[in-house]
């Protein structure tokens, strides 16, 4: 299994010059100097912390230094608010060749102990923020907010607000698009200048000053702040931390005339390395970020990386329909989908997943990764978007009732036949060529585009009988699947959380609060392992994991476009699915 940077690696990383993280062995003596000029800062971005393990965690800040140049920054943990008991202490510098970010990693921690920390710079202390070590050995709970999609300029972060109002959480677990790279007045920033939520800097986002710049506009946000203050975060990055739509040679938002895709890419994630509270696993690797989190006996997490590091680049439907007849090439599609030789991992993450599987031992292992693992299949002329939803369910029932009459069926009532009167002359030939065409995945970015490596690790699941639970985020909408194999057999079960403020299907299908109750209850019924979509809302995904069950609560905000919010109790969801048994089982 992967493992983290130890004391001996950390010395060997220091001798090399990589200084990034400050790693904390015990307690100091009183810290003098007798510099006159010390520089002082604030801590306008907030504190964080992050990648908890059974004796360490990640402690994060960033100060804003009164005047430029090397600023020192000490930190402090204790066991109670007041730190009368302190546990880890000590002062590193930083500068702005890392942004004036500061990274500690504390060790020589208690499992499962709550803990408190702070920085100061100069005369300025930071907030007080709480964090915690995994547990080890038998464990009773482990409760996970799973979140993504944060766009600064769509609206206001209430859900993160939200989150942070609860006392009993272990971790969040952010699946990535942390931010994004758009330019003002690009992508859901219809209220941006309404809500002064207009991004920073006004361009795209193409250098490291670029990604530094708009994480330290997201970091400003009080609401984000303020979570990232109660409690670790567990992170990876999708698409938006680099580009749209990224693979691990380009990006659909990586344009002819922008630049050296690979530099841009190097920049963004030294960026994420730099604002985030992650651990990182290797010298100088700012790629790698597959790795493992573990709750005792209860619940192993193993974060994946989707996006960056492996993935080959995304089929288009566009290939395969013919420009003039408009005929899908079902047959060669269906071929490239299921290629053995293509990853989304690559062949280095996959096989530290297997091994990883095959050594765990938790009673759940879950997976946290971006995109969607679940089938989602969809008719063929929907998902080439020859048809909208509504259309084909309603031509799907005229062509039901042809297909009864047809065959005789003296069942059908006098309505029905009225009905089929007056809709029948709407099944022309092509019409009836496009119903009959096969389902196929709606989305070729997920895991539907790389069916051959998904089988891969269903099948190493499934050889152990895992409780093999799948956690994604990327599509701004919440879902809840059951993971079928070629088989037919059941192995596992995906919960999908919404967004924090990006917009999801309700943006694009221009859907009416009305017709959206209609439409999700339409999508779930065409699609065989769907068990639950919210199409409109944005929240976040509660996981709570016992012994004998998982249970996911979908959280929902009634609004981002005013701080003042509430809980969307009408449209949270609650599902469960027992231990030994993966079904996707609704609440009443």
């Amino acid at each position: 299994m992967k493992r983290f940077v130890t004391r001996r690696d950390f010395l060997a990383m220091s001798a090399k010059g990589v200084g990034a993280v400050v790693v904390s062995y015990g307690l100091m003596g009183c810290n003098s100097n007798d510099d006159d000029e010390v520089i002082s800062g604030q801590f306008l971005q907030g504190i964080a912390s992050g990648d908890p393990a059974a004796d360490a965690v990640i402690l994060w800040t960033r100060v804003t230094p009164d005047t430029p140049g090397d600023i020192t920054v000490s930190w402090e943990v204790a066991t109670d608010s007041n730190f009368t008991d302190l546990v880890t202490n000590g002062q590193t510098v930083t500068n702005d060749s890392r942004d004036y970010t500061v990274k500690i990693d504390a060790v020589g921690l208690v499992a499962g102990q709550q803990y408190f920390y702070r920085f100061k710079a100069g005369e300025n202390v930071s907030e007080i923020g709480q964090t915690r070590t995994l547990p080890q050995g038998s464990v009773d709970s482990v409760k996970l907010a799973v979140m993504s999609c944060a766009n600064f300029p769509a609206g206001y972060f209430n859900v993160y607000e939200m989150a942070a109002q609860r006392d009993d959480l272990d971790a969040v677990v952010h699946l990535g698009d942390y931010l994004y790279e758009y330019a003002r007045g690009e992508y859901a920033s219809e209220n941006a200048a309404a809500l002064d939520r207009e991004v920073l800097p006004e361009g795209e986002l193409f250098l490291l000053a670029d990604y530094r710049t708009r994480y330290s506009q997201y970091r400003s946000d009080s609401s984000l702040q303020k979570l990232h203050a109660k409690v670790p975060f567990i992170t990876v990055w999708d698409d938006h931390e680099v580009a749209n739509d990224t693979w691990k040679e380009g990006a659909e938002n990586h344009n002819d005339g922008e630049g050296d895709f690979d530099q841009r890419k190097e920049a963004a994630l030294q960026a994420y390395f730099e604002w985030l509270p992650i651990r990182p696993w290797s010298e100088g690797n700012h790629e790698e970020i597959y790795r493992s989190f573990n709750y005792g006996n209860l619940v192993d997490l193993h974060m994946l990386d989707t996006r960056v590091l492996g993935r080959d680049k995304q089929l288009e439907y566009g290939d395969y329909i013919d420009a003039t007849t408009g005929t899908f090439d079902s047959d060669n599609f269906l071929a490239a989908v299921t290629d053995t030789n293509r990853t989304l991992l690559g062949q280095t993450q996959l096989l530290w997943l297997q091994q990883t599987l095959l050594q765990s031992t938790a009673k759940w292992q879950v997976l946290g990764q971006q995109v969607l693992m679940g089938k989602m299949l969809m008719p063929a002329a929907i998902a080439t978007q020859q048809m909208s939803i509504p259309q084909f369910a309603e031509l799907a029932a005229i062509a039901q009732l042809a297909a009864r009459a047809q065959a005789g069926d003296t069942t059908l009532t006098t309505e029905e036949l009225a009905y089929l009167q007056a809709n029948q002359d709407q099944l022309t030939p092509q019409v009836i060529a496009l119903l009959q065409l096969p389902s196929i995945p709606y989305n070729l970015d997920a895991w539907d585009g790389y069916a051959y490596e998904r089988e891969v690790i269903y099948a190493t699941a499934k050889s152990l009988n895992h409780n093999l639970v799948v956690i994604a985020g990327d599509t701004h909408n919440a879902w809840a699947s059951e993971l079928t194999d070629t088989n037919g057999d059941t192995v596992g079960v995906e919960f999908a959380t919404s967004s924090v403020s990006s917009p999801g299907l309700e943006y694009y299908l221009g859907l009416s609060d009305v017709e959206m109750p209609a439409t999700e209850a339409a999508i779930v019924s065409l699609i065989s392992d769907l068990k639950y979509a919210n199409l409109k809302d944005r929240g976040y995904l509660l996981l709570t994991f016992t012994a004998d069950e998982v249970r996911s609560d979908w959280q929902y905000v009634d609004t981002i476009l005013d701080t003042t919010f509430a809980s969307l109790d009408a449209r949270n969801y609650s599902a469960t699915s027992a231990a030994g048994n993966p079904q996707v089982v609704a609440m009443s």
